[in-house]
Formats: C-alpha cells, sequence, structure tokens
C-alpha cells in the first residue's frame, strides 16, 4: 500500500503532549502500521486474522479501564463513555478488515480506532490534570486565608493548612513535569515549582513581620510581593498543565512578564508561539534570518511575502542586539563590532531583496550569480553576528561569579547596619541599599545577554526566569533591612530579613551557575565525548572521498516520510527500553550507547522532514557510519555482558539477537560506501541508508530489551555493579496494549514465516518493549 494511504500518524503524536500516553499509542501505531502495510499479501490469511483479534482484544480492555475511569470521574463521564464506544466499534471493525469480511476498509478503520484511542487517552490525561488544578486551587485557597489573618492563632492553623495542602501540589507537580514532553514546558514548571518552594519560609517570616508591626509599610509590601510571586507561579502551573487538553486549544493562554514591566500578560500558546520564544532571543533571530536566507537561495529567489518576512525577521534581530549594544556593561571593541555587523546584514539583505525583485520582474538569467552572492554574504554575516554576540555575552558572564560574591557581602552588610543603625533612614544603610542596587542592576542585565546566547529551551526558560525572580526579589531585600532599621529590637524583623538575605543568596548562585553553563556550552574547545554529534572529519568512519551534499526536496521527503516514521517509533521504543534500567550507573555502558544510538537515529528521522541538525545528504551517510561503528561497539560490550549469563532460554535468546548485529552493521557499512552519480541515484542511497538504520536499530532494540530480561531473571554479579531495578508502573491508571503486543507479536512473526514458506511461530514470547506502558 502507498505511504500516501496509511494513517497520519504524525498527527495524532503531535497531539499527544506527554511521555505516558506517547508510550501507550506506540504498540497499536505499530502494529496498525504492520497490519496496513502488509493487508495486499495477507488479507484474509490466518496470521492477518490473529493480528486483528489481538487488536480488538486489547481495545476492549483499554476501553474497560476507560470506562472505569468514567465511572469515577463525574466530570469527563460522558464524554469517556461516548470515546469508549467509539473505540470499542473502531476495534471491532479492524476485526472484520482483517477476517476478510470487509476488505476495502483496512486504512479508515485504522485511522477511526487511533483517533477514539488518543481521544479516551486524552480524556484520562485530563482527569489528571483536574487532579493536579484541584491541588492548586486549594492552595489558592490557603492563600487567601493566610492573607486574611487578623492574629497568630488564625495565622498558624491557616499556615498549617497552607502546608499540607502544599505538600501534595508539589507531588503532582513534579509528576507532570516528569511526564510532558515539551521541553520548554518542562522547564517552566521547574521554574514556578522553585519560586513555591523558596518562597514558602518568606511567606511565613513576612506574614508574622506583618502581624507584629501591622503598621509597618515596608512589612506589608514585603509580604504582598511574596502572595504576588507565588500566585503567579501557580499561574503559570495552571496554564502549562492546561495546554493541550480537548477543547482548550484555542484558549489556551500563559502566563508571562512584559519585557519592561513587572507585570504579568496573558498571551495566546499556539505552535507560533514556540518559534515566537525562541525568536525572542537574539540567537533564535539570528538562526531564522539564516534559515529564510537559506530558503531564497534554494527557491532561486523571493516573493513579496518572503521580502517581507525577511525585514520582520532583520527588524527583531536589530531590537534584539539592542540589550548588547545599550549595555552600560558591554565594552566599546564589541558595541561597535555589533554594530558594523548589523549594517551588514542589512545591507546584504538589501542586496538580496533588490536581487530578487529583478528575477521576480525581469527574469535576467545574470542574476542568479548576484543572488548567491547577496546570499552567501548575508549568511556569512549572520554567523559572524552570532559570534560577535556570544563573545560580548561571555565577557560580561566571566565576571558574574565575582559580582555574585561582592553582592552577598553587600546584602550581608546591609543586614548588620539595619540591626544596628537604629535610625529609620540613616545614611549609611541609604548608601549600602544603592550598592546593592548598582549590583543588582548589573546582574539582571547580564542575566538578559545569556537568555538570548542560551541554545535550548531549558536554559533560556532558566535564564528568563533568573532575571525575573532578582528583579522582583532583589529589591526586597531592601525593603525588609528597613522594617529591621524601623524596628532594631523586634526578632520578627530580624528573622525575615535573614530569610530575604537567604533567598538572595539561593538567586545570585542560580545566575552563577546558569553563566557557567553557558560558557562551558558556548566555549569553542571541542568536548572530549561527542557521542550525539556528527562525527569529525579524520576522526571517524571510513569514507575517503567526500560526496557532494545535497539536500532533499519536499517530494523526495514525502517519499521516505513513512520510513522516517518507523525510524521515530523505534528510537521511541529504545528510549522507553533504556528508562528501565532506573537505578543503572550513569557509566553503564549498554545504557550509554544504547541511548546514543537512539539520539542519532532520532536525528536521521527529522533528516526525512527537513529538520534537526542533519542539513545534507552528506551529513545523513557520515551519521548512518558513526551508527554502525556504535552499533559494534555495543555488539561487543554486550557479548561480554553475555558470558556472565548462565545458560537457558534467556542467553539463548539474547544470543538468537546478538548474532544478528554483525551482519547488519556490516550492510549498512557497505550502503554507506556505495557510490552514487545523479540525485536520483542520491536519493536511492538515502532510502536504503535509512532502511538499513531501521533493520539495525530493530535488532539492538531487541539486544537492549532482552539484556534487560536477563539481568532482572537471573541472579547476576553484574547486577549489582550497574545497580539495575526492577521496572514497576507506579501510574494511577494503567491503559497499555500487553495483550495486542502478546498476541500481536507472535502473529506478526507468524505472517511473516507463513509468507516465507515456514509455518509455527508458537515459540514468539509474549510482551514486548513497548507493552510495560502506561499512562
Amino acid at each position: 500500500m502507498a505511504a500516501a494511504d496509511l494513517p497520519d500518524f504524525e498527527a495524532y503524536l503531535s497531539k499527544i503532549k506527554t511521555h505516558s500516553i506517547e508510550k501507550t499509542l506506540l504498540p497499536l501505531i505499530k502494529q496498525i502500521s504492520s497490519l496496513v502495510s502488509t493487508r495486499g499479501d495477507a488479507a484474509g490469511g490466518a496470521a492477518v486474522q490473529r493480528v486483528g483479534a489481538a487488536v480488538a482484544c486489547a481495545v476492549e480492555r483499554f476501553v474497560a479501564v476507560g470506562e472505569t475511569i468514567a465511572d469515577d470521574n463525574p466530570d469527563v463521564r460522558h464524554s469517556m463513555v461516548l470515546a469508549c464506544k467509539e473505540a470499542r466499534s473502531a476495534g471491532r471493525a479492524i476485526e472484520r478488515v482483517c477476517s476478510g469480511t470487509d476488505g476495502a476498509g483496512m486504512v479508515s478503520a485504522a485511522r477511526a480506532l487511533l483517533a477514539a484511542v488518543t481521544r479516551v487517552l486524552l480524556l484520562a490525561d485530563m482527569v489528571v490534570v483536574r487532579q493536579l488544578l484541584l491541588a492548586k486551587d486549594k492552595v489558592a485557597r490557603s492563600l487567601d486565608r493566610l492573607e486574611s489573618v487578623s492574629n497568630f492563632a488564625e495565622f498558624v492553623r491557616a499556615f498549617t493548612e497552607f502546608g499540607g495542602s502544599m505538600v501534595e501540589l508539589a507531588r503532582l507537580t513534579a509528576e507532570r513535569r516528569a511526564d510532558l514532553r515539551d521541553e520548554r514546558r518542562r522547564a517552566q514548571v521547574a521554574a514556578a515549582r522553585n519560586v513555591l518552594e523558596r518562597s514558602t519560609l518568606m511567606l511565613l517570616t513576612s506574614s508574622k513581620t506583618c502581624l507584629r508591626h501591622p503598621g509597618s509599610a515596608s512589612a506589608r509590601e514585603n509580604r504582598d510581593t511574596v502572595f504576588c510571586q507565588m500566585r503567579r507561579a501557580m499561574d503559570l502551573i495552571h496554564y502549562v498543565v492546561r495546554d493541550g487538553l480537548p477543547g482548550h486549544e484555542e484558549q489556551s493562554q500563559e502566563v508571562t512578564y512584559s519585557r519592561d514591566k513587572e507585570q504579568l500578560q496573558p498571551f495566546s500558546d499556539s505552535q507560533e508561539q514556540a518559534a515566537q520564544w525562541e525568536a525572542g532571543t537574539a540567537l533564535g533571530a539570528l538562526r531564522g534570518l539564516t534559515t529564510q536566507v537559506r530558503a531564497a537561495r534554494a527557491r532561486g529567489g523571493a516573493d513579496g511575502s518572503r521580502r517581507r518576512a525577511l525585514a520582520a525577521t532583520l527588524r527583531a534581530l536589530v531590537e534584539r542586539t539592542h540589550d548588547f549594544t545599550d549595555s552600560a556593561y558591554t565594552s566599546h571593541e564589541h558595541r561597535q563590532r555589533i554594530l558594523a555587523l548589523a549594517e551588514r546584514i542589512a545591507y546584504e539583505l538589501e542586496r538580496l531583496v533588490s536581487v530578487a525583485v529583478s528575477l521576480e520582474e525581469q527574469g535576467v538569467s545574470g542574476t542568479l550569480a548576484a543572488l548567491e552572492s547577496a546570499c552567501a554574504g548575508a549568511t556569512t554575516a549572520a554567523g559572524e553576528l552570532e559570534r560577535a554576540l556570544i563573545a560580548a555575552a561571555r565577557h560580561q558572564a566571566r565576571d558574574l561569579a565575582s559580582l555574585a560574591e561582592q553582592a552577598r557581602k553587600i546584602a550581608t552588610d546591609l543586614a548588620h547596619i539595619a540591626s544596628s543603625c537604629g535610625e529609620r533612614e540613616s545614611e549609611r544603610l541609604h548608601n549600602i541599599a544603592s550598592q546593592l542596587h548598582e549590583q543588582l542592576d548589573h546582574i539582571i542585565e547580564v542575566c538578559k545577554l545569556l537568555r538570548h546566547i542560551a541554545m535550548s529551551e531549558t536554559l533560556q526558560v532558566s535564564a528568563k526566569f533568573a532575571e525575573i525572580n532578582l528583579r522582583i526579589y532583589g529589591p526586597q531585600v531592601v525593603t525588609a533591612a528597613r522594617t529591621l532599621a524601623a524596628h532594631p529590637g523586634s526578632a520578627a524583623a530580624r528573622e525575615n530579613l535573614d530569610v530575604f538575605v537567604d533567598m538572595w543568596a539561593w538567586l545570585l548562585a542560580d545566575a552563577a551557575r546558569l553563566a557557567k553553563e553557558l560558557l562551558d556550552l558556548t566555549d569553542e574547545r571541542p568536548d572530549k565525548q561527542q557521542y550525539s554529534s556528527l562525527p569529525r572529519p579524520g576522526k571517524h568512519g571510513t569514507t575517503s572521498k567526500p560526496l557532494k551534499a545535497v539536500r532533499l526536496d519536499s517530494d523526495e521527503q514525502a517519499k521516505i516520510a513513512k520510513s522516517g516514521l518507523e525510524m521515530k517509533m523505534m528510537s521511541s521504543e529504545m528510549d522507553a527500553e533504556t528508562e528501565k534500567w532506573q537505578g543503572a550507573d550513569e557509566n553503564n555502558d549498554i545504557v550509554k550507547r544504547a541511548k546514543n544510538m537512539s539520539s542519532m537515529a532520532f536525528a536521521m528521522y527529522q533528516f526525512t522532514k527537513g529538520e534537526g541538525r542533519l542539513n545534507t545528504t552528506q551529513d545523513l551517510f557520515t551519521q548512518a557510519e558513526y551508527f554502525a561503528e556504535e552499533a559494534n561497539r555495543l555488539y561487543k560490550i554486550v557479548r561480554q555482558f553475555s558470558y556472565q549469563v548462565p545458560a537457558g532460554t534467556a542467553k539463548k535468546e539474547l544470543l538468537e539477537h546478538l548474532d544478528r548485529v554483525p551482519t547488519y552493521v556490516q550492510q549498512l557499512q557497505f550502503t554507506v560506501k556505495e557510490p552514487t552519480v545523479g540525485r536520483a541515484a542520491t536519493f536511492s542511497k538515502v532510502d536504503n541508508v535509512i532502511q538499513e538504520t531501521k533493520h539495525l536499530m530493530n535488532v539492538i532494540s531487541k539486544v537492549v530489551t532482552t539484556c534487560f530480561d536477563c539481568a532482572n531473571k537471573v541472579p547476576l554479579p553484574w547486577e549489582k555493579s550497574v545497580g539495575v531495578k526492577r521496572h514497576q508502573s507506579v501510574a494511577p491508571y494503567k491503559l497499555d496494549f500487553t495483550g495486542l503486543s502478546a498476541g500481536g507479536a507472535g502473529a506478526s512473526r507468524t505472517a511473516r514465516d507463513d509468507e516465507a514458506g515456514g509455518g509455527g511461530g508458537t515459540d514468539a514470547k509474549p510482551g514486548g518493549s513497548s507493552s510495560d506502558t502506561a499512562m
């Protein structure tokens, strides 16, 4: 069956926001893909009928769990019952198709089943989200009660209730954060949790001080600031966990800060928001501009809409560079370099637009060379500006550790002066407060620049919230000092100031740690070990003469989309297998090699979509070559491990899978080295390389699974050295397809044996790598 007739698995996976749901869907997607792909050859056969029956049986058990969830949760009962009814009908339709009574409806039945099962899973996830939101609302009510207390007895009771509800919220948010697929969302939840955790003690001391000195405006300001920050953190958690729920896409909002004001602003959170988030940094705007220029070069010009997009991106880039050039702490040399490169990019883009207009209006062939020159000039200038921005940020980041140490000392001096001067607005207190504000402004400037050069969404979020928290809580140290200066004998005011000084030290440590991490990441020295990176020339691989690097066009990408998706599913399965080794030592070579191969396979999947770090066919071939080398290393490690496994069925199965690895490694290496001439031959080689990589990935996944089974089933001395833990699921609801994996895996192997003329398949072992999944 043509790849175009297959259900759009990407569309279903794109709706999924959590790892648990993704792992639950993967075995079903794998079996449906197998059914749809082999239907033309084996429809009505006994093997396919068994697969269809296994799918229907697994769906029936799945629906039973969904109906139990509906009974326990009235809020989603009606929607869940309808979704379960649709899933049951779709499962029966698949069974009818496989039995041959409705042979024409395989694709439509597969689409209906995936849609229904996805809806059930999303509704079940909504139950988990609502539990978290109920815990959040309970904390919010506790905060309201704390804010309105008028005496210590009420305060103690309210704070006790608040503490209990905070413990529950912390537990649920930790679980949700670990389950989220989106890197930015995980980072945002982590940032909100940090604010809540660190603010709790400040809430206690500031409230006590406010109760002890009800007429103190500074004490009330401390308390109100803490309340405000905690509510903002809970709002952020609310909008993050609500993202992706059914019916929520159109109204999802997120809480963030405006660029120049310390206030919250809601904004629509769609797929475009992720791009806007990265484009909000100078590095993101630069890379977006480079992508647009490369697209103009590939198309041989740029129409009106693309020219307007280039102009908009250039304006955004210039605006972001103002944070560097307007900073009082940027050196004159760096400022002049950035301004000169920004002007150069503007000139090159103006040249590119002029050439594009000439091509569009006159079609002059001689201008193609001018277009190529303008694109090359803009790309080169963008690369140089990126390096200049990173150099400017690094120059300031190197001083952040010493700045943080000075700021800590100033805060300590401030606390000492506030407790000893005895005058509300003493000259010494004012001077030391001014020094603290100066240091604070400098550190905030550095954090702002660090966000602009952050290379991942996690670091971007960390830098953004480091800047926000410093801006909000930094001045409150001075406010707490003023309260103590006005009441020098107050134990509550003294304790409150100590807690705010501790918070100040935490925030400074966060900023210093962020600076160190970004300094390490932007260091131009190569890493000692680059597992996920492309091999460096002369270091890995054996290809003597590199091929001409080309890019796949949209038609070619569509032709290999199915193979790419299968590669992604295998990568996800490998990730699921390595996660079973929860207690394994980080130096466990089996886990390390397997994770690295999974990462490289995912990069090759991204190449089939025109995304990721592999830009050309030569990048793909080089990555595949290194993939084969890594598989060979894993083979040697597992071979050594097999000597420690006692004789028996477990060892026999391990060796059966392991002995297939060298063959697939050799086939992949031969395919990579095969010479090609012409675009058609190159595309054929790309397809063959992906197919061979997929075969090798499949057998490696089985090897890793069998290794884990051996470590669990037999007492091994090796088990102590790697710290293997038994894999357990702790999910409140277990929606799985274990029956599907048990029956489907055996049936799939039987189908292959039947086609080959063999029989049996009765020795298939129940359970697969993807069957131990739960929501």
